[in-house]
């Protein structure tokens, strides 16, 4: 086979990623193997779109080589995928897979990004390799890249692949009424989009929350910030915070951003994402490491677009509150009622900040964090401002150390496994673990 290999690593050769690549390609001399620096040629491509079209017409199977950036692929790889489409090629003849590594950190919404892409595209999709950053290393990762690779020989030999992930929908805007408020509001609440001049429906959205919403608003677009490009992944903010980009986007980040007190997220759907700049944002908060600096702060989304059909972005925009200990207040979108939910989502939002109101983290949020936790307690040494910042907060909260509990757990199996004990309790063990919360009722009567 001819395995064109799209790496969307900004680090370009120095990519983790890529050397999984370079170790298929010693194992299976029989094939053919190019890479296409798909993640540092975004600028030559916009410009011509050439040399990677001839590099695809060449190719039987796309494999798309990227490390997991913020849920999803890198910025990079965003506008690369934009720039494919536009070429409107026929690729219903190619097969097209993945590679990723990451400490699995969310890699399964960054592997069904490129999944529903590829569907949009009409390439013959099969399943992908996540990797840990160090698998390569050992003989189980080592064997693990072999048996995807010999998957993947075997389902294009036997023309086996997923059905398309995503399915046309029939969507139609819903039309928005802009009503006028003559409030005076006090507050400071942004609302960060990259709205276009032309995007009227957005713009409707935006202006009707203002309206709505009791609290002052102003409005950041991505699109005015002079990015000098997206995060290199080069970890030179790991100590000090500072990004090796010189456009002063880390304070910006700070001082203008992280301040308020609430964001709205407002844009339209693309690409089955927020669409690469906003990518290129949420890429660019790595000057934070991965410290959840902004913990209570309520989040809102305003989307115009086909939310119904985009399963993987609507995982996306939960976890990432959830993560971040933020509540979703809404996400009103222009489907079906967008007056209705917009002024639902204002009302909401409202209520948290007046009430701040932070619910408990479920598995999206407690998972993830479990996940950067031990990765920032191994890599502390490096990690410095993560360290501090988890540690001042109490994130690691690492079972071995309720030592109390272990031994109290070790005598209730020790009771449980002899069975003249287990038969004499009958229901007193579950009598037992609702006796505190007897006594907290009991407390409560008294009062």
């Amino acid at each position: 086979m001819k395995i064109l290999i799209l790496n969307g690593s900004p680090k370009g050769k120095y990519s983790i990623t890529l050397q999984t690549t370079r170790y298929l390609e010693k194992v299976y001399p029989g094939h053919s193997f190019e890479v296409l620096n798909v993640g540092q040629m975004t600028k030559r491509l916009e410009k011509d779109f050439t040399p990677a079209r001839e590099a695809i017409e060449r190719a039987d199977v796309l494999l798309f080589s990227y490390p997991v950036y913020t849920f999803i692929a890198p910025c990079q790889l965003h506008k690369f995928i934009e720039l494919l489409k536009k070429e409107d090629m026929d690729l219903s003849a190619k097969y097209a897979t993945q590679i990723t590594t990451s400490k699995h950190f969310y890699d399964v919404t960054a592997h069904r990004y490129v999944q529903d892409n590829c569907a949009d595209l009409g390439l013959k999709y099969i399943r992908g390799l996540s990797a840990d950053m160090d698998d390569l290393l050992t003989d189980k990762g080592q064997k693990e890249a072999r048996d995807f690779f010999d998957f993947l020989c075997w389902s294009v030999e036997n023309d086996r692949f997923e059905n398309p992930s995503v399915r046309p929908t029939t969507y139609a805007k819903k039309p928005v009424s802009v009503v006028e408020s003559t409030e005076e509001k006090t507050g400071d609440v942004v609302i960060l989009t990259d709205l276009r001049e032309d995007n009227t429906q957005l713009a409707a959205m935006i202006a009707r929350f203002q309206a709505k919403f009791p609290k002052k608003t102003r409005i950041i677009n991505l699109r005015e910030y002079p990015f000098n490009g997206g995060c290199l992944g080069c970890f030179s903010c790991a100590v000090s915070g500072k990004c090796v980009h010189k456009d002063g986007f880390d304070e910006y980040l700070r001082n203008e951003i992280q301040t308020a007190e609430s964001i709205v997220y407002a844009f339209t759907i693309q690409d089955h994402s927020m669409g690469a700049l906003f990518k290129m944002y949420d890429d660019r908060n790595f000057c934070n490491g991965h410290r959840t600096v902004t913990i209570g702060m309520p989040v809102g989304y305003l989307i115009s677009g086909d939310l119904r059909r985009e399963f993987n972005l609507q995982t996306i925009i939960e976890a990432r509150a959830q993560v971040g200990t933020n509540f979703l207040a809404g996400v009103a979108t222009d489907e079906s009622d967008p007056d209705g939910e917009i002024d639902r989502l204002a009302q909401t939002l409202s209520y948290a900040l007046e009430h701040k109101y932070v619910p408990p983290q479920n598995f999206y949020g407690i998972g993830g964090m479990k996940i950067f936790r031990d990765l920032i307690w191994l890599m502390q040494g490096m990690m410095r401002a993560d360290h501090k910042f988890y540690k001042s907060h109490g994130q690691y909260d690492f079972p071995q150390k309720k030592r109390g509990m272990m031994l109290k757990m070790y005598l209730v199996g020790s009771l449980l496994a002899n069975e003249k004990i287990k038969a004499k309790m009958g229901n007193k063990m579950n009598e037992g673990m609702l006796m505190p919360y007897e006594k907290l009722f009991k407390e409560m009567d008294k009062k």
